[in-house]
C-alpha cells in the first residue's frame, strides 16, 4: 500500500550552468535482450535504453514539513498543492518564494487526497481509495462538483484535452473532463519491462513526467505510447538527514510553461527546488 506524494521546481533546458550538480547513480532498470533471430538472421540486440539526465539546482525554496505532498501545479506565480493523509487532507495555495499558506480548503476527514490538475480553470483532486474526486474553482477553491473512477487514485495531470491518470500501477488512464469515462490507456514500460508504482504526474512539453514511488528517478513517458523515453535521476537532491521518515519521499511535479521552469519537492520536505535538467 502507499502513503502518497511531493514539491520541486525544474527547469527544463538541458543546458546550463551555475548551482549544486547532482551525482545520483546510474540506475535504470536493466532491459532484457531480444529473441534471438531463426534461420540463420542476425541476433536482435537490446532494446535501446533511455537516456539518464541529471540536474543543477537553480533555487532553493521553504516547504511546508507537515505537507504530504500528493499534488502539485504552478498556477499564477504561485504553487497549488495537494496534501494528503487522513484527518488532515487540504488543497492549498503557496507562496513560491516563502512557502507561506495563502489559501487552505480541508478535504472532508475520511478522504486521503492524492494526484491534482488543472483544466479550463477548474481544479480536480483525486482522493486515494475512495474512487472519487473533488472539482474546485482555481481562483475561490469553492468545490463545484464531485467526479468518481474506479480503483485508486494516486497522481492527475492534463494534456489539455483529458485528465491523466495514475492508479499505483503501470497504466495511466485519460478520461474525459465532461463525462469522465475513460476513453484510452496506455501502459508505461522501460525497455519493455513494465514501470509500476507511478505517482505525482506533470505534463511537461508533450511528456507525461512521473515519480515512481519511492524512488529518486522521474520517468519521462511518450503519452502516445506508454514508452519511457527518459529518467531524471535526482538522487541526492534532498539531504538524508533532512527527511523526517521513510515516507519522507520525492513527490511533486510542477511545470511552469510560460518561463520554461520545472518545480520538485517531496512529501513532508522542508524545501522544494527549481531545478535545471542536463545531459550526463
Amino acid at each position: 500500500m502507499r502513503l502518497t506524494a511531493g514539491l520541486l521546481l525544474i527547469t527544463l533546458w538541458l543546458s546550463g550552468g551555475g548551482c549544486r550538480t547532482g551525482a545520483g547513480s546510474n540506475t535504470a532498470p536493466a532491459n532484457a535482450p531480444g529473441p534471438a533471430a531463426t534461420n540463420g538472421g542476425p541476433t536482435a540486440g537490446p532494446p535501446a535504453r533511455p537516456p539518464i539526465y541529471g540536474y543543477e539546482v537553480v533555487n532553493v525554496f521553504p516547504h511546508d514539513p507537515g505537507s504530504f505532498t500528493q499534488g502539485l501545479i504552478f498556477h499564477g506565480g504561485a504553487l497549488i498543492e495537494s496534501a494528503g493523509q487522513y484527518g488532515v487532507s487540504s488543497l492549498r495555495r503557496v507562496e513560491l518564494g516563502t512557502g507561506k499558506v495563502l489559501k487552505k480548503v480541508a478535504v472532508p476527514p475520511q478522504y486521503f487526497a492524492e494526484g491534482l490538475t488543472l483544466m479550463g480553470g477548474r481544479l480536480y483532486q483525486l482522493t486515494w481509495e475512495h474512487g472519487k474526486g473533488f472539482v474546485y474553482d482555481v481562483e475561490t477553491f469553492e468545490k463545484t462538483g464531485e467526479f468518481h473512477y474506479d480503483g485508486e487514485g494516486w497522481g492527475l495531470t492534463t494534456d489539455g484535452q483529458s485528465l491523466i491518470l495514475s492508479d499505483g500501477t503501470s497504466r495511466l488512464r485519460f478520461i474525459s473532463p465532461d463525462d469522465f469515462r475513460v476513453t484510452r490507456a496506455v501502459n508505461v514500460a522501460d525497455g519493455g519491462r513494465p514501470v509500476r508504482e507511478l505517482n505525482e504526474l506533470e505534463y511537461v512539453r508533450g511528456e507525461v513526467w512521473a515519480n515512481v514511488w519511492h524512488d529518486e528517478r522521474i520517468a519521462r513517458i511518450d503519452p502516445a505510447t506508454g514508452r519511457v523515453v527518459g529518467w531524471v535521476d535526482l538522487t541526492g537532491l534532498l539531504a538524508p538527514r533532512e527527511r523526517q521518515s521513510g515516507e519522507a519521499v520525492l513527490n511533486g511535479i510542477a511545470y511552469d510553461a510560460e518561463a520554461d521552469r520545472l518545480f520538485v519537492t517531496g512529501k513532508l520536505w522542508p524545501k522544494l527546488f527549481e531545478i535545471r535538467v542536463k545531459p550526463r
